[in-house]
């Protein structure tokens, strides 16, 4: 599906009007965009990387601080990105050149957009391999079954998989395939379609699991460690891996929410949409603790032992439930498709781009996209076998046991996100008047003043300290 390039004039400014995406791409209503944006947010970062961000900064202290994150940043920035959306019409670079112009604010502002297009991609570059373990382990179950209740037995596996390149990049461009694939198909036949009947069958298999885990397992120890913050535990490294969660995992700062907003109809309550969007997020993320952790204590294993938290412990659950590998393999194809929802979401503001900006044909952005990310993600392959003992940072302080993969994921998600979000939270709040606030998002006069106020003040003041921390600090 093809697209014209969408021309800003340069001499004139934007009529005060919202603006429809040139390439007519639409929701088809309501229901479809809201599945669309939680298909966005509930991926990796809320199953995979949720519990074991819990487990490495303390349990019910690091909750504290991203709950607290999202309500007082990530969500005022979702909403500054929607009306932007809204308002714009196009991918973030577009739609923000457009609201700057047609207000009088300078064309420098385009560049936020820029940052977010180019954070995305190095997102979804090492997204799209932790996205092709999923893949992987559904095959790999349906295959060789499980390798049974034995901790020891899980490990094995889990290093053998990581031990073999070959598989990881095999399965890394497949899930690219499948992610390219439905991008090209457009908005409407892609995600939507996909939303609307897996997103409701991924939370209930994941509801079905976390009730069997706190049967089965330490329910008590795990809400203790979840939902009773350890004050001892309280520090700056904590905060700043719970907000850089937070943007990670709901999409905020890169321009992703803009991009989907402008595919919305005027008719929608973008309010309403932002709310469910995260309150849905955080229910699964908490879920998937729930699920998580007892099966890791009442197994003795370490809560803290790293990204493979989920494919070593949930084995384990699986392996002691009748019928265990049928329901193992359904698990890991949800948990395929909830990564492929953000995926998509990630490799259609890159797309979107190109279609707007240089007048591409939609599936061939999707297609050069795709390889371009495919290659830019043989290094977070690399990290996990053959390039393991190799530390890129290793003469910078807190980097000198971080391997590629540790150093751009901790980039983007805690440097180069919370950059993008300070910018558009000052672009928001200070070059945008405050009605192209109020208007899209159908805000009352103090519901407008107070948004205004963490937009100005409070979210900068937040994440420039996030920020700052994401240069020094280092675990």
């Amino acid at each position: 599906m093809g697209g014209a390039c969408l021309r800003l004039p340069i001499d004139r400014p934007f009529p005060d009007v919202a603006h429809e995406d040139s390439t007519g791409e639409k929701w088809s209503g309501r229901l479809g965009f809201t599945l669309a944006t939680i298909g966005s947010a509930v991926g990796i970062g809320s199953i995979w990387k949720f519990p074991y961000e819990v487990g490495s900064n303390g349990g019910g202290v690091f909750v504290a601080f991203y709950v607290a994150g999202l309500v007082l940043i990530v969500v005022p920035l979702m909403l500054a990105e929607f009306a932007i959306g809204r308002r714009g019409g196009g991918d973030p670079i577009t739609s923000i050149a457009a609201v700057a112009r047609a207000h009088g604010a300078g064309r420098a502002w385009a560049v936020v957009g820029a940052l977010g297009v180019l954070t995305g991609f190095l997102i979804l570059s090492f997204y799209a391999v932790i996205g092709g373990w999923t893949l992987g382990y559904a095959f790999e179950t349906a295959v060789r079954g499980l390798p049974g209740a034995d901790a020891r037995a899980v490990r094995d596996r889990y290093q053998a998989f990581l031990a073999s390149p070959a598989a990881m990049l095999g399965y890394q461009a497949l899930f690219l395939v499948v992610t390219a694939v439905v991008v090209a198909r457009g908005v409407g036949r892609g995600i939507e379609a996909a939303a609307k009947v897996l997103m409701p069958a991924l939370l209930l298999l994941m509801l079905l699991l976390a009730g069997y885990a706190m049967v089965e397992g330490d329910v008590a120890r795990t809400l203790r460690y979840l939902f009773v913050p350890a004050f001892d535990r309280v520090n700056a490294r904590a905060a700043l891996e719970a907000l850089g969660l937070g943007f990670f995992s709901i999409g905020v700062g890169l321009g992703l929410m803009i991009t989907y907003a402008a595919y919305s109809r005027a008719t929608i309550p973008l309010r309403e949409v932002a709310i469910v969007s995260v309150l849905a997020d955080t229910a699964i993320s908490l879920l998937a603790g729930l699920a998580v952790f007892p099966i890791v204590f009442g197994n003795q294993l370490d809560p803290a032992s790293g990204p493979g938290l989920v494919f070593v412990t949930l084995p384990l659950a699986f392996a002691r439930l009748p019928f265990g590998t049928v329901a193992a393999v359904a698990f890991f194809v949800l948990l395929f498709v909830a990564a492929l929802a953000s995926a998509i979401s990630l490799l259609e503001v890159a797309v979107a781009t190109l279609v707007h900006r240089r007048g591409w044909r939609r599936r061939t952005a999707s297609a050069v996209c795709g390889v371009t990310c495919f290659v830019a993600g043989v290094p977070t392959v690399l990290s996990f076998n053959r390039w393991a003992d190799w530390y890129p940072l290793a003469a910078v302080e807190g980097f000198a046991t971080a391997t590629f993969f540790d150093v751009i994921d901790h980039v983007t998600s805690n440097v180069l996100l919370p950059i993008g979000g300070f910018a558009m939270a000052l672009f928001a709040g200070w070059a945008m008047p405050a009605r192209l606030l109020r208007e899209p998002l159908r805000l009352g006069g103090r519901g407008t003043r107070w948004l205004l106020v963490l937009l100005r003040y409070l979210a900068p003041a937040g994440i420039a300290v996030v920020a700052l921390g994401g240069l020094f600090l280092r675990r």
